[in-house]
């Protein structure tokens, strides 16, 4: 399995709130600490308050915080909803014998789904709070900052 860079970042957002709660981070001061552009940033951003899991907060003191304890976010639970598509073959989103020649007696497909179920079983026995138990680890090596103008231009 190969996750999507958008996760990625979705993952990387939540970690570093969870490690940097006050005072509440920008999307500029998480793109720098990582390295990454700040508009892709902006779109992961976005989602995640629509899905619940982050706040923004506007006004001189505003910023982003997580709006759920990161030990009720679930790792699976992000990648499900970040992930456009979790089907590692075509013929998983497609019924019938057209969509390859050996659908009518292949086993290779209820393998891939139990890969594709254990690969996500995985990530279902984690939180976000399981990830950050080394947050001062993470911490130092997510220096705050504001966002370079090399950054936003990316």
């Amino acid at each position: 399995m190969r996750l999507t860079v958008y996760s990625d970042y979705a993952l990387r957002v939540l970690m570093y709130l969870a490690v940097h709660a006050d005072p509440m981070p920008t999307i500029g001061e998480i793109a720098s600490s990582y390295g990454v552009s700040r508009n892709h940033l902006m779109k992961v951003v976005y989602e995640l308050g629509v899905a619940g899991y982050i706040e923004t907060v506007r006004g001189k003191k505003g910023g982003l915080r997580l709006a759920r304890d990161p030990a009720d976010i679930g790792l699976g639970e992000i990648i499900r909803h970040t992930e456009p598509d979790l089907d590692l073959v075509p013929c998983f989103a497609r019924r019938g014998a057209d969509c390859c020649a050996i659908t009518p007696v292949c086993s290779l497909k209820g393998a891939l789904h139990r890969a594709r179920a254990a690969f996500m079983d995985v990530l279902d026995s984690y939180t976000l709070a399981d990830r950050v138990r080394n947050g001062p680890e993470l911490k130092a090596l997510l220096v705050r900052g504001p966002a370079s103008a090399e950054l936003e231009a990316l």
